[in-house]
This record gives C-alpha cells, structure tokens and sequence, in this order.
C-alpha cells in the first residue's frame, strides 16, 4: 500500500508489498526490498539499496548527502540488510569516495530514536544502538553489539563483536570484542558475561574469554605482548583468536 500523499521517484523499485506510509518521500535510485514498511514522513534518497522486511519510522532520513564538507556531490551508496528497524528521527548517510563510497548497515539491528549513523560507517548485525547513539565516519560495529543511550563514538573508531558501552560513554579508541565500556574516559569495565551468556556462549569459553582480558587489561602487558598470549590461548578457544586479532588489527589503539 502506497498512500495517495507519498512521493515515489518514477526510478525507485519497490517491492509489490512495500507499504509507505503518509507523505513519505522515495528519492532517485532506491531499491526496496518485500515486506518493508515506511511510516509517514519518512525520506528515503539514493543511490540506497534496502532489503526485506526493514522498518522506518516517522521522521527518518535515509541516505541523505553526508555532513563532510569534503563531500561534492560524488555517487556513492547506502546499503541495508534485512529485519531492521530504525525508530522516529534516525539519520543514516550515504558514504564518500574518502573511503569506499559506501554506509553500510547488516541485518537485525534496531536504531532507537534519534541514532545517528554517519558517511561510511559499516555496522553489522544484530547491534541495538540506544536513544540518541552516534556514529561518526569511518567507524566499524561489528555484531551483537550493544551502545547505550547518548553513546558517541570517534570517527574511525571500530568496536569488536559483543561489547557493551554504557549510556553516556565518549569512546575514543577501538574497543576489542566483548569488552564493556562506561562513561567518558574509555575505562574498560569487564567482560559483558551477561550478553555473551544470552546468545549461547559456554561457561568455559566465557572463562577463557575473562583470563583473556585480565591478560590484556589486568597483566601489565604492552598490546604486542598481550596478542602473543592470547594468541596461545586462542589454540583451544577460538574466540579468544578474535581479540586476538582486532588488537593485532587496531590501527587507532584500543581502550586502555
């Protein structure tokens, strides 16, 4: 259903079903997929690609022009995955050709209210970003992430699988995968057992994954020497290979 007010561009497909509410405005080369819903005053520009079963609420701007003043006018593109939801006042923009020309948001995620995702960020899936959770460019969410309320992160900033950040956290460094973060000195504040138990993670990994921050927080370790450890350690956790890696990988430094 399309209401009478909507605004559809004569270039934009939208799947038989998509249902666009109220006044809504769909711009130049917008790709829908099935089954997405857009509430009224909804506006959607391209070049953007959206996937199934994705629903925006009132007052959403998707794929609008960056705020970068390097920005010029480029074609570049917003990709989104499928079963996300973005509340009342989110603002997701296009990427620049200072990267990869592309904003990137996966599958499963929900944008609270007024979240902001800015040019070429890449989010993965299954994160929920709080009321008013800021992305500044270039920064990287990898899965099942969590961002409390009023979050800012650093441009280039990437935050590792399973992290946790409380509400009003500044973050201004990498944070490796399941490490939970508060408040605005970026001090790590433990391991986000309670999360990594919701989606299944073993007691023995969890454990593992616990001896593996005390190496790199607790142990006095320069970063090169803790990715040697946990390197060892990752022979029979696997998991720990992935913060392992992010470390190794971190070209802004982590947390510390």
């Amino acid at each position: 259903m399309i209401h009478e007010t909507a605004i559809i561009h004569p270039s934009a497909k939208l799947a038989a079903d998509v249902h666009v509410g109220a006044y809504s405005l769909i711009g130049e080369d917008v790709e829908i997929g099935s089954g997405t819903v857009i509430e009224s005053h909804v506006v959607i520009k391209g070049p953007t690609k959206i996937g199934s079963n994705n629903r925006f609420f009132q007052f959403s701007s998707i794929g609008e022009e960056c705020q970068d003043k390097k920005y010029a006018g480029e074609n570049t593109r917003l990709e989104i995955g499928d079963n996300n939801i973005f509340r009342e006042c989110v603002t997701v923009h296009r990427g620049t050709t200072q990267d990869q020309s592309l904003t990137k948001v996966g599958s499963g995620n929900l944008c609270m209210a007024y979240v902001h995702i800015a040019h070429d960020c890449i989010v993965g899936d299954d994160n929920i970003l709080a009321n008013n959770a800021t992305l500044a460019g270039h920064v990287h969410v990898g899965n099942s992430v969590i961002l409390g309320g009023l979050t800012a992160v650093h441009q280039f900033c990437h935050i590792g699988s399973h992290c946790f950040t409380g509400g009003g956290s500044i973050i201004l460094r990498d944070i490796p995968p399941y490490v939970m973060v508060s408040g605005t000195d970026n001090t790590p504040a433990g391991i986000n057992s309670e999360g990594l138990r919701r989606r299944g993670f073993d007691k023995d990994v969890i454990m593992q994954i616990k001896r593996a921050y005390k190496v790199l927080y607790r142990s006095g370790n320069r970063a090169e020497q803790a990715v040697e450890q946990l390197r060892e350690m990752a022979q029979n956790t696997p998991q720990v290979g992935i913060m392992a890696d992010f470390v190794a990988e971190s070209t802004r430094g982590i947390i510390r």
